[in-house]
């Protein structure tokens, strides 16, 4: 049953949403229920591994620090837009980091750390050397977002899944 329908939750609610965007008809719960299943196929080789979590007592420290540096951020980056994009003080660039984290979930994690905190934007990841490339609204220094990355985010990520 699962090889056959690896998410059947997913399935069901494909085709029931088929079947209310279209008219009921043998024909369209026969062509919803092949786009269900192949969706649930392709969406079961897509899947990342399932995490294994190492240290649980690193998780509540890193939503803490998460939370606090997404609120410092909404401040810095509502400061640079009262004062203006062309104040001498505020500049933006890029910041090519190389990582050591490996694992996909918790590479998934940070970038949607580094993605939601506001002025930061993960673009780029490259699997073969571990760096990535970010777009920092305000950029002060590189050494100063290499640190900030890899001592604030990716060791605490890096006891949690590795």
């Amino acid at each position: 049953m699962t090889r056959l329908i690896p998410h059947p939750l997913l399935s069901v609610a494909l085709v029931a949403m088929w079947m209310i965007l279209t008219r009921f008809s043998l024909g369209h719960l026969i062509l919803g229920t092949g786009i269900a299943l192949i969706a649930g196929w392709t969406v079961e080789r897509l899947h990342p591994p399932r995490p294994r979590i190492r240290r649980w007592s690193a998780i509540p420290q890193l939503m803490g620090i998460v939370a606090w540096d997404i609120l410092k951020s909404n401040v810095t980056v509502a400061r640079v837009l009262l004062l203006g994009p062309n104040h001498p003080r505020f500049h933006s660039g890029f910041v090519e980091i190389e990582l050591t984290l490996r694992d996909p979930n918790g590479l998934a994690l940070l970038a949607i750390i580094m993605t939601a905190t506001p002025g930061t934007a993960w673009l780029e990841y490259e699997q073969q050397t571990g760096r990535v490339l970010l777009h920092v609204f305000d950029l002060r220094s590189e050494d100063d977002w290499q640190s900030l990355v890899r001592d604030r985010y990716e060791r605490l990520l890096l006891e949690i899944f590795e």
